[in-house]
């Protein structure tokens, strides 16, 4: 799997073939590949599933670690957008499925869901302010996909890194405090 990852984020899903893989890992066949995975979907979404893995092991802790919900929104942006230092390749292959193979996932779905519900409880415990949740998580996610994606095209040092996720936490701190947005809870 750490092969297929490399050569999607390095070729793109359409060029991540079995023998290109199987060349990648320094198998001599793609017979291995094939003696674990029914086919290249079965491999590209057992791909997902480690990359997700891995990105929820970098970012949970940082996540368990915040109290409050601010505090949490501020941890999730800025350790998503500190995962490119440590993660780039895994970001461009999860980005290139996302995008080509049209892979899905229950994280990557069920994100936006609970964003709305921290939106929604966060306004319940006077913390945020009155806003629609939906189109604020939806701002959020895509904003911060956009950075991500850029960044994992190119990554930064690990301080600009730091920065931006500080700056685009900020951002959104901003957003949803109380009095900010104008909009309807």
């Amino acid at each position: 799997m750490r092969a297929a990852i490399a050569v999607i984020a390095e070729a793109g899903y359409l060029k991540a073939s079995f023998s290109r893989i199987a060349k990648h890992a320094g198998l001599s066949s793609t017979g291995m590949i094939s003696y674990h995975f029914a086919g290249k979907d079965d491999l590209l979404a057992a791909c997902v599933t480690e990359i997700e893995e891995i990105t929820g092991a970098f970012m949970q802790p940082r996540i368990d670690a915040a109290v409050g919900h601010v505090a949490q929104l501020r941890a999730f942006v800025e350790a998503n957008v500190e995962l490119v230092g440590e993660h780039a390749t895994e970001l461009r292959a999860l980005i290139d499925l996302v995008k080509n193979a049209g892979s899905r996932s229950d994280a990557v779905d069920g994100r936006l869901a609970l964003f709305e519900e921290h939106f929604r409880t966060g306004q319940a415990a006077g913390v945020f302010g009155a806003f629609d949740v939906r189109i604020t998580a939806l701002a959020l996610t895509t904003g911060l996909d956009a950075v991500v994606a850029t960044a994992a095209a190119n990554p930064p040092e690990p301080a600009e890194l730091t920065r931006i996720g500080r700056e685009l936490a900020d951002l959104y701190v901003r957003a949803t405090a109380p009095g900010s947005a104008g909009g309807t809870a």
